[in-house]
């Protein structure tokens, strides 16, 4: 309930207007009964009645019109909070570091935001002003009964104490078991967004019935999850009812043998039941609304977890970055969950050079780009960016002067437009087409009428994954970034469109610094350095012609690639 605080503290002054219509509200039932009991009065002595009748029939249309505003405003104030967590929740979702991205699912991550925040609504539409206003009615029917009857007030007591402190006792386990429910149900749209994002990979493979199968236990184990919780609300409302059904029984017994016995009047007793009616109705709304809050609180709990995550941070860094653009790795050592991945990795990128960094699958190239790009930090050495640490540079003052292209190549859904634009906002149609044109894409704006408007379909699914690529590529020269990170900016390429992309990239690092991993060797043999990673370690560093003559490794690698003229050593059966 601490935790609940901050997010109602933010609607406070709407949640007060809320709070007096209920208490008015209550008041304004509360006194129903005390007119019904003058009406009969009045009628049993013949006195006029019209004016009571009058203002009894004000006060139930107050208390219409009271609830109706209040019911409004709390529905509103539950649409903001949601709002307002899910865009927080969103916010601090982007920020968070890539660890956590490669820790957990994005199917679980997804239902935070959705499902855990919908049920997060509860805590304030039924549950936590149902508890307030149910506690104001139910304190003055109790006075009101005490007043009007004292003995008949200890029996509706003893008969609602009993099935009351049930149903309190079954209520208090709903929140673990809600949270677990919300949990199993993350797990299942993980499962889900899995299937779906990888759907012709399955197709492909003919695994649509396992993947069915995997989704459908996922589904399993959440409807069991919520079966539990369904059986213990279940218990709740049979303990209630039995309450309510009960105290009214012995309360029309005992109200009639104290009537019949002239210890209180026909229309105090009426007036009892009414007052009764009002105490019995808050008492099921509350319990109603306690397991409302225990469910609302278990998403609450799921959301603050993700919340409590430490989001990428500067702190209070400079915005200041040093005006050099050479890349230093000195002695840089990694490791990823204590697997090591770099060990003492440590050249030179010369500001204005364009350095390879090639070597075997699992060497440790793509890491390289991405510590630069601080998605992880370092275990032992240093980075330098223009002779600075970049742990002492601002996350994103440091990205502003990189331009990274993945190994992956993503492409946001959306349309060609919306990709370009992702890294320079502020760019004309004019340079789109430009940049476009250098990476030979010019003839996927004349594909379609849309032109910069066509769409690109999710991931890029209606681009070849050569277009991908370059399309990523233009992207990363728009943004005009000083230091270029390429992670095998060629793999996916046909001959021509890599010559022409390596024509594009040559012209764009005449004046950048260009770090890339390569596997073709063909794309950077005129590199003004090659740097050989094999098992995390750096090997041999030198040229094209001088790596052949020094690296073993590096001459095998191109030999492999027919680099090497007159030499083949590709076996029969290798």
């Amino acid at each position: 309930m601490r935790t609940l605080v901050p997010y109602l503290r933010r609607h406070r002054g709407t949640l007060a207007l809320v709070a007096a219509l209920s208490l008015v509200g209550a008041l304004a039932m509360l006194a129903q009964p005390v007119l019904v009991r003058e009406v009969l009065d009045g009628l049993t002595g013949r006195r006029p009645i019209g004016g009571v009748v009058l203002l009894l029939t004000g006060l139930l249309l107050v208390g219409a019109v009271l609830g109706g505003l209040r019911d409004y405003l709390l529905q509103r104030t539950a649409e903001g909070l949601v709002l307002g967590t899910r865009r927080r929740l969103a916010a601090h979702l982007i920020r968070l570091p890539i660890v956590e991205y490669d820790r957990r699912r994005t199917g679980d991550l997804l239902s935070r935001v959705g499902a855990d925040t919908t049920l997060f609504r509860a805590v304030v539409t039924s549950g936590l002003f149902e508890l307030v206003s149910g506690v104001v009615l139910a304190t003055g029917a109790t006075v009101a009964m005490i007043v009007l009857d004292p003995v008949l007030f200890g029996v509706a007591v003893v008969a609602l104490g009993a099935g009351m402190s049930i149903a309190i006792v079954v209520s208090r386990r709903i929140r673990p078991l809600s949270e677990e429910a919300q949990a199993r149900l993350g797990e299942m749209t993980s499962s889900m967004e899995r299937a779906i994002s990888a759907a012709r990979t399955i197709r492909a493979s003919g695994a649509e019935e396992r993947e069915t199968e995997a989704v459908g236990l996922g589904a399993d184990r959440a409807f069991e999850a919520g079966v539990r919780v369904a059986r213990l609300r279940a218990l709740i409302l049979p303990a209630a009812n039995a309450a309510i059904q009960g105290a009214f029984l012995l309360v029309l017994g005992a109200g009639g043998a104290r009537v019949a016995s002239g210890a209180m009047g026909v229309s105090d007793l009426v007036a009892f039941i009414l007052f009764l009616f009002f105490l019995v109705q808050p008492l099921g709304q509350a319990l109603n609304a306690y397991t409302q809050v225990q469910t609302g609180l278990g998403a609450l709990r799921r959301i603050e977890e993700i919340l409590e995550l430490p989001a990428e941070a500067d702190d209070d860094k400079s915005d200041e970055m040093p005006s050099a653009d050479g890349i230093e790795f000195d002695n840089v050592t990694f490791a990823y969950d204590e697997t090591p991945v770099l060990d003492k990795v440590a050249f030179t990128v010369d500001r204005h050079t364009r350095v390879a960094l090639v070597g075997p699958s699992g060497a440790g190239k793509s890491t390289v780009l991405q510590l630069i790009e601080r998605f992880y930090d370092v275990t032992g050495g240093t980075i330098r960016v223009g002779g600075a640490d970049i742990r002492d540079l601002p996350r994103d003052a440091l990205r502003r002067r990189l331009g990274y292209v993945e190994q992956e190549a993503p492409v946001l859904a959306g349309t060609l437009r919306d990709n370009l634009l992702l890294t320079a906002p502020d760019a004309d149609d004019a340079r789109l087409l430009a940049v476009l044109a250098e990476v030979n894409l010019a003839g996927l704006v004349d594909r379609t009428p849309e032109g910069l408007d066509a769409q690109v379909g999710e991931g890029g699914v209606l681009l070849s994954g050569g277009e991908r690529q370059r399309l990523a590529i233009a992207r990363t020269l728009l943004s005009g970034a000083p230091i270029l990170l390429l992670d095998e900016p060629t793999s996916n390429l046909d001959a021509r469109n890599e010559a022409a992309l390596r024509g594009a990239i040559g012209a764009a690092a005449r004046d950048r610094t260009l770090l890339v991993v390569a596997h073709r060797l063909s794309t950077v043999i005129d590199s003004d350095s090659i740097v050989v990673l094999e098992a995390g370690r750096v090997v041999a560093t030198g040229t094209h012609e001088e790596l052949l003559a020094t690296s073993p490794l590096y001459h095998e690698l191109a030999t492999h690639q027919l680099l090497v003229p007159g030499v083949d050593t590709i076996r029969p059966g290798k």
